[in-house]
């Protein structure tokens, strides 16, 4: 078998007709917004896609619920399982479709290549069948059906026929006469598998193949690739623009729409998203294939064969149509439960930027038609007109501290550190957060101050609403503030501060150093600064803050404040940078969009169990949400609070005191 074979033009044909297919894609991608086309990140990909990618697969998927043991959950779905699958597949494929043709197409090679594409062939029958099994009898909820199940059909198909046409060519059998009625059965399965697998890159489910790689080059946001980098904050938008937002796809930047096209409908965002598993109207997998579908068109998109928004269901929406809509497309409800908590974004192998879409979608909605939801319009307005939430008096915010004396920047030359209290010193619960950390400050003897009644609401929620215009306003007069005076750094106990003041700011030409008190305090104890004794004792949890673990990467501070004070945190299943929401992200506390169970009474079911009586929190946002959830629950404290209480136990009095109880 020296010449060419009907398995090596069998190939070429489904290779042409695959970039005939990416090539109409590509036409649907070129209607978005023009943006920068970096062609170096094609050399990037393999390091992207072997480095980033894998760890994200080799990862054991989140599942919904408090349970933690995942080998009993299912065995057959885990990470190191789901990774090695694509490694054979994957890697058996390619080499195999090169083998193909160099043997099958070209007749090169003799014997010695044949029995390498025999061996690719046989790596990815292993794939295949780690494949087979997490699908059979039962597939996990997350994952979508339809083509995806007629996977491991085509991958055996493709390895029985590419597998019996090289058996010759190894020395292994006679040669096959394709021309006899006996051959034919064989070169209708070979038939089927080619058109499942690589026409299926175009338009099926092995679509991500191709638009994931190129994905992966083009990425919108390539900072995300770059070793100790952390890229989290949402880009600016240019408010001379004709249209604020996106009110239909082609509103959204190519790659942008390159990348919802990436999906390999996993469902991993699915199942780490906090508002899915609470019942609100939004599944972020459902989300971007309903994207996909206003992109391409339901008839190119093909029938989404996965779960659904929890009590909503749109209708296939086409380029060119709005985007939100109660009759067709995405549901209002479904835009506005999202929290912005990048768990989705964290999740996703494909690196696809969920929330950016998310945030993209609302800008419309709230600054061109004016749609923003609930209480969500009444306090931008009291943002508008007061720069802050509740549309109090400015000189409210230190009310809570009449008795403290707190310096005033303003007064005085310069300070080291500048307290930016943020909007929880509007609220009662939050008020003691901030004095317990005040009391911290004194004794440590830090130079403190605060900007008092020049401070204004750094923005966050604003942004997350959509109202970019309000947000580069208040960073403006912020930032201008800021600039008149002299301090080393900030300190902050609200991560959406620290996300936006830290990471936000500098693209509107703010510069500062930032830092989350917990970052701080911690540094402070390690110093010597804070003699710490132990703490009372306690079953104690932590709870991450989103803005802090995920967007901002600090997860071991507050870890070692707590065992600094002798306290064992036992975690939740979702912790750390996969952290669960509490609910107020996104301003969802404002808009109020209902689900069948609320985001922290879920959260409270995760802490419950654990079996820990107190639950330690370090953010402003996420203590007033646990807190609100019912009796009995755990107690809810800031790690300043406990902090506090351990530095008193550390004085000399109160060691006597103990010592004579």
């Amino acid at each position: 078998m020296n010449g060419s074979s009907p398995a090596g033009w069998l190939v070429l044909a489904s290779l042409v007709l695959l970039v005939a297919g990416v090539g109409f894609r590509a036409t649907r991608w070129a209607a978005g917004r023009p943006g920068p086309i970096r062609w170096s990140g094609l050399a990037q990909v393999p390091r992207r896609y072997l480095v980033d990618v894998h760890h994200i697969v080799s990862r054991s998927p989140l599942t919904t619920g408090p349970s933690i043991d995942l080998s009993i959950n299912n065995p057959r779905d885990t990470g190191s399982r789901v990774a090695r699958m694509h490694v054979l597949t994957a890697g058996g494929f390619v080499a195999a479709t090169l083998l193909v043709l160099w043997r099958h197409l070209l007749g090169l090679g003799g014997v010695w290549i044949a029995w390498l594409l025999l061996l690719a062939l046989a790596a990815m029958a292993v794939g295949t069948s780690i494949e087979w099994t997490r699908r059979r009898p039962k597939r996990a909820a997350r994952l979508s059906g339809g083509g995806y199940d007629r996977l491991p059909w085509s991958l055996a198909a493709f390895v029985l026929f590419f597998g019996v046409a090289t058996l010759p060519a190894a020395g292994l059998a006679p040669a096959i006469a394709w021309t006899s009625l006996l051959a034919w059965p064989l070169l209708i399965v070979g038939i089927w598998a080619c058109a499942e697998l690589y026409i299926g890159m175009a338009f099926g489910p092995m679509k991500h193949a191709v638009n994931g790689v190129l994905h992966l080059a083009f990425h919108p946001r390539p900072q995300r690739f770059e070793p100790g980098t952390r890229d989290t904050a949402l880009v600016p938008l240019d408010l001379t623009a004709d249209r604020l937002g996106a009110e239909t796809v082609a509103d959204f930047d190519w790659n942008r729409l390159l990348g919802f096209d990436a999906c390999v409908q996993c469902g991993r965002c699915e199942a780490a998203c906090p508002a899915f598993e609470a019942g609100l109207p939004l599944n972020p997998k459902t989300l971007i294939q309903d994207l996909v579908a206003a992109e391409m068109g339901s008839i190119v998109a093909g029938r989404y064969r996965g779960q659904g928004h929890p009590d909503h269901s749109g209708r296939p929406s086409h380029p060119g149509a709005p985007l939100i809509s109660a009759e067709a497309g995405i549901h209002p409800d479904t835009l506005w439960a999202c929290t912005t908590c990048r768990a989705c974004v964290a999740e996703c192998p494909m690196m696809i930027e969920h929330v950016d879409a998310v945030i993209d979608m609302r800008r419309f909605q709230t600054l061109e038609i004016g749609t923003t939801p609930a209480k969500g319009a009444v306090v931008l307005d009291q943002l508008r007109e007061s720069d802050n939430m509740g549309g109090k008096p400015a000189a409210g915010r230190v009310d809570w501290a009449v008795d403290l004396k707190l310096p005033v920047l303003a007064e005085q030359p310069r300070c080291d550190v500048l307290l930016w209290m943020g909007e929880g010193a509007f609220e009662r619960r939050n008020q003691r957060t901030l004095r317990s950390l005040v009391k911290l400050l004194r004794a440590a003897d830090v130079d403190f101050a605060i900007l008092g009644a020049e401070e204004a609401d750094c923005g966050d929620v604003a942004r997350r609403l959509g109202d970019e215009a309000t947000f580069q306003r208040l960073a403006a007069q912020n930032i201008a503030t800021l600039d008149r005076y002299q301090f080393n750094e900030i300190v902050t106990a609200d991560p959406h501060v620290l996300q936006a003041i830290g990471r936000e700011y500098p693209a509107l030409g703010g510069h500062y150093k930032v830092r989350h008190h917990t970052t701080f305090l911690s540094r402070l104890v390690v110093e010597g600064r804070l003699p710490v004794a132990a703490g009372q004792a306690m079953a104690l949890t932590y709870h991450d803050p989103c803005y802090l673990g995920r967007y901002n990467g600090e997860t071991e501070a507050p870890r070692r404040l707590l065992e600094h004070m002798g306290l064992s945190v036992a975690e939740m299943h979702k912790s750390g940078e996969r952290s669960s929401c509490c609910g107020s992200g996104g301003g969802l506390s404002i808009t109020d969009i209902p689900g069948r169970r609320r985001i922290a009474d879920v959260r409270m079911e995760h802490v419950a169990a654990t079996g820990a009586e107190t639950v330690a929190v370090a953010c402003p946002h996420c203590a007033t949400m646990l807190e609100g959830v019912i009796q009995p629950r755990a107690n809810v404290v800031d790690i300043a609070e406990l902090l506090a209480d351990a530095i008193d136990a550390a004085k000399p009095e109160a060691r006597e005191v103990r010592a004579t109880a």
